[in-house]
This record gives structure tokens, C-alpha cells and sequence, in this order.
């Protein structure tokens, strides 16, 4: 088991955790409550740090829930609050990223509830001093990457959902992806996931109003992926605005270093919100006559509305040679090269329909080496904030208009 701290003068206290946690559970119980992480590493004398701690302040709130955010954004370690008053403090402990609250006086089973449920969103354990960063720290803005269809049923939900994962499973929870398909985003059903929270809650509350707060209300996926889910009711979206998401997306992206965007198709308000703030924009389409309309003329519109900034690139989807179209078609009608050409494949719709993006089950089918190579492109890529850059799929050629 993962070793839990409790940090307590309460004999009981400490008794409840090591009976819930058993002998990986351990105790301090300093004069003064550390309320930083280097405060911490004094009063442990040289132990390591844990997976998670038991905070039980007594009297020192303030300095506990200072503590929590230092654990929470700096060491990705999971804190458990110990307090008899859990409606005056539940607010800040969860802006403090503080993952439950228990009673001093709660049955063992509860408390080995809540902290089984803390270790499994504590992030990899810190085995000494920490330094001044750590994986999946942002230090800067974070890079949005946006992908865009011109029409449904191209496989832009599959191609962001696997990005996404691409780029997590290379630094676990440094990317979280946002289903801003505002009214029918498949993100939740193309992961598996059954989310406590989803789009309009992180765009209005307390998440709206506090990036630690948002932190909390976010699904962590089984491979270090956070996620946004979208709406789970048509009305309930009509709620968030195309402000709400600007929003959304400026605070993710101070706290990840990776922000994955699954739009809606076509040009809506809320899409052209997202592009206003991309930094990398995957466009998607399918091979066939509309999807390869539909692209040309988002492009164009793009252009019109200075939407298309120094460089792009387009991914070309369900390539097949019976379709009737050739590469050189799509490029002849669009105007410029194609960066990515996925293959059609059987392990696609499998993949969908179990709710596991190739990329996650390590697949060594041809569509999931194009995948890899999209995900290389966006780690590589060198992005100002004045000058974003625009990525469509197609084959990996930087080509100027």
C-alpha cells in the first residue's frame, strides 16, 4: 500500500488511520502545523514524503489548508482533512485541492474510504527533497490545442481523444482535455468515463471562480489524463457562454501544460471563442467530397476573419484507395498539402465502441502510428503567443500560401 501520513496531537486520531491504513501509516505531531511542504520535510527529519497526508490542524486551519495547496500543486500529493466542523471549512479545504473531509471521530471504514480514494489522485510519490519543479508543473501559459472539423462524423473526437491521451501517457497529468462539443461532446463515452462533474459546472461556482477549486471537480483518467466532460443535457449547456469558456480555457492552461480542446463541428460561436485562443489547431476531415468542401471552406473562412495565423497543417481521415478521391484531389481543392493521413481501420470503431482510444491500449495498428506522429508534432512544435499556430492534418510538411 502506499504510505499515508497523519499529522496530528490527537492519539485517536493517528489510532483511526493506522487502523484504516494499517503499518504504512505514520505520524508526526509538530507544536506548530507546517503550513508549506519545506516546513514539512523539517518536522519528518530525512523520511521520506508520503502519498498522502492526514491533515488533523486542531486550531491551525489556515495553516493546514496552506499546507494542502503546496502538497495539491507543487508534489501532486493527495491530502485528507480531519475536522469536527466540515460545512464551515468545505469550501476553502476544496480550493486548498483537499480531496476529502472526515470526522475525528468516523468509523474506521470511512476513513479507509476516503483515504483509498486520496491515493488513487496522489501523482507519483516524492522520494526526497523535491526541487523547485516537478512533472507536470506549468510554469508558463500551457499550449491549447484545438481540433476542428468542418462537419460531424469525420473522427474528430476519436483524433482528440487519442491526442490527448498521447501526450498525458508522455508526462501523466500535464494535459487535460475539454469536450467543448457543447451540446452532444462525446468525449465522456469515447474515454468510459462517469464523471461527478462536467462542462457547466466548471463553467459557473466555485470552479469559475478559482483555479485549485477547478482542479477538484476534474475526472482523472486511469492514464494521468484530466478531463473536462461535456454537458450531460442539451439545456443544461445552453447555460455556458462563449465568455465561460475563454474563461475555462485561460485558467487550464495556467495549470496544465497541455490543454486539448474537442470542439463542435463547423464554426459556431463557441468554436471561434476556443480558436481565439488556440496555439495549435488540428483540423480534421474525412475523405469525401463534403468533408473536403466543408474544409476548404472553413479555410477560407479562417482567412476572412484573420483566424489563420503563421503556419497550419490538416489531418486527412479514413484514407482509402476505393473511396475514389486521391490525396492529390483534396490537395488540389483546398490549396495546400495535407500533414497526417490516418488509414481507415477495423480497430477503430472496436476501439470507439469500447471506450479505449488506441493510444491507450498501446496499439501497433497503422492509424494509431499516424496518432504517435500528430503527437510528436504538437511536443516539438514552437509556439509564440503572438504568432499561433495553426495545425490541420495531412502529411508532415511545413507548406506557405
Amino acid at each position: 500500500m502506499s504510505p499515508v501520513l497523519v499529522i496530528s496531537r490527537n492519539a485517536h486520531v493517528v489510532g483511526l488511520v493506522q487502523q484504516a491504513w494499517g503499518p504504512d501509516g505514520y505520524a508526526i505531531a509538530p507544536e506548530q502545523f507546517p503550513d508549506n511542504v519545506q516546513a514539512l520535510l523539517v518536522d519528518l527529519h530525512g523520511v521520506q514524503l508520503p502519498a498522502v497526508v492526514v491533515l488533523d490542524p486542531e486550531g491551525q486551519v489556515s495553516a493546514a489548508l496552506a499546507l494542502a495547496v503546496d502538497l495539491d500543486r507543487n508534489f501532486h500529493i493527495a491530502s485528507v482533512l480531519v475536522t469536527d466542523q466540515p460545512a464551515e471549512v468545505s469550501l476553502e479545504a476544496m480550493r486548498a485541492g483537499v480531496r476529502d473531509i472526515v470526522a475525528p471521530d468516523a468509523p474506521v471504514d470511512e476513513m479507509k474510504r476516503a483515504l483509498e480514494r486520496a491515493a488513487s489522485l496522489s501523482g507519483p510519490r516524492v522520494t526526497q527533497q523535491p526541487a523547485a519543479t516537478v512533472p507536470g508543473a506549468v510554469n508558463q501559459r500551457g499550449k491549447v490545442v484545438t481540433v476542428a472539423s468542418p462537419k460531424g462524423g469525420v473522427g474528430k473526437t476519436t483524433v482528440s481523444t487519442n491526442l490527448a491521451v498521447g501526450l498525458a501517457q508522455r508526462l501523466p497529468q500535464s494535459t487535460v482535455l475539454v469536450d467543448l462539443d457543447i451540446h452532444f461532446g462525446d468525449v465522456a463515452s469515447a474515454l468510459n468515463v462517469t464523471a461527478e462533474f462536467t462542462l457547466p459546472d466548471m463553467a459557473h461556482g466555485p470552479a469559475s471562480q478559482d483555479a485549485l477549486a477547478l482542479k477538484s471537480y476534474l475526472y482523472l483518467h486511469q492514464t494521468g489524463l484530466y478531463v473536462v466532460p461535456g454537458s450531460e443535457s442539451p439545456a443544461a449547456a445552453d447555460a455556458v457562454t462563449s465568455r465561460d469558456v475563454v474563461h475555462l480555457l485561460d485558467t487550464l492552461a495556467t495549470q496544465f501544460k497541455y490543454v486539448v480542446v474537442d470542439t463542435a463541428p463547423g464554426l459556431s460561436e463557441h468554436t471561434l471563442a476556443v480558436l481565439d485562443q488556440t496555439d495549435v489547431l488540428v483540423l480534421v476531415t474525412s475523405l469525401d467530397v463534403p468533408g473536403v468542401r466543408g474544409l476548404r471552406k472553413e479555410l477560407d473562412t479562417l482567412r476572412d476573419i484573420g483566424l489563420m495565423l503563421e503556419s497550419r497543417s490538416v489531418v486527412l481521415n479514413f484514407m482509402h484507395p476505393s473511396r475514389g478521391i486521391s490525396v492529390g484531389d483534396v490537395e488540389a481543392s483546398i490549396g495546400r498539402k495535407v500533414d497526417f493521413q490516418i488509414p481507415q481501420s477495423n480497430s477503430v470503431p472496436i476501439s470507439v465502441n469500447q471506450g479505449i482510444p488506441l493510444l491507450q491500449s498501446g496499439s501497433r495498428d497503422p492509424v494509431a502510428k499516424t496518432l504517435r506522429a500528430i503527437v510528436d508534432s504538437i511536443e516539438t512544435e514552437k509556439v509564440g503567443h503572438k504568432g499561433r499556430r495553426f495545425l490541420d492534418f495531412g502529411h508532415k510538411k511545413e507548406v506557405t500560401q
